[in-house]
């Protein structure tokens, strides 16, 4: 199947998310882009991808300061970049990414804001993927070594942190059915029928074949 769209995932923790678009990407014949997008944020840079990797998905606590310089509208151009705090030099390089290549190709990101960043484009599908905290929280344990004892609180700690980076950088509502075209529950899915699920959706609402 070819593809015409643009496809942004949006994730809970643990739900599976970055596999599913991984191979939604790969059925589609599309790039893909999740942390991927640091390492080209570094090189338009210079600053290390480690620095980068550190900041990545985490909000500034730099709002009066954004707001005092009137930076707080990232979609109307940027400046004074080197003034700013690590998370929104960040930020502001993967806006510009995404959107330079939204102008090229169609591609499968992850995060990062891109269904927001991308509102104003026609070819995009926004899909957030979601899943019951038991099954995220175990799917920690097995994926990321972390202790059974602390895998739920460590899985809620990751999706406020990136409620709170959504809201920060869009001023929407992190998870909001209304901010997505397609919302999936991943609990009883394996990633292949998840991928399965939205190329079915993409046929539907007339995505070229």
């Amino acid at each position: 199947m070819s593809c015409d769209k643009i496809i942004t995932i949006t994730r809970q923790y643990g739900s599976g998310g970055h596999d599913i678009g991984k191979l939604l990407s790969e059925r589609l014949g599309i790039p893909f882009y999740d942390k991927e997008l640091i390492s080209l944020a570094a090189k338009k840079s210079g600053v290390s991808p480690e620095v980068f990797a550190q900041a990545d998905e985490r909000m500034s606590n730099s709002l009066l300061y954004t707001l005092s310089t009137g930076l707080y509208n990232y979609g109307n151009g940027f400046s004074a970049m080197g003034d700013l705090p690590m998370n929104d030099r960040l930020y502001i390089l993967q806006h510009k990414i995404i959107k330079e290549k939204a102008e090229k190709e169609v591609f499968v990101v992850v995060g990062r804001c891109a269904d927001y960043i991308l509102k104003e484009y026609d070819n995009v599908v926004r899909v957030f993927v979601y899943a019951d905290l038991d099954v995220r929280a175990r799917r920690a344990v097995e994926r990321q070594d972390i202790e059974a004892s602390r895998a739920r609180q460590a899985v809620s700690k990751v999706d406020k942190n990136r409620a709170n980076y959504y809201s920060f950088y869009s001023g929407q509502k992190w998870g909001a059915p209304e901010n997505y075209d397609l919302c999936l529950n991943s609990t009883k899915l394996s990633v292949e029928q998840a991928a399965d699920l939205i190329i079915d959706y993409l046929k539907i609402t007339g995505n070229k074949s």
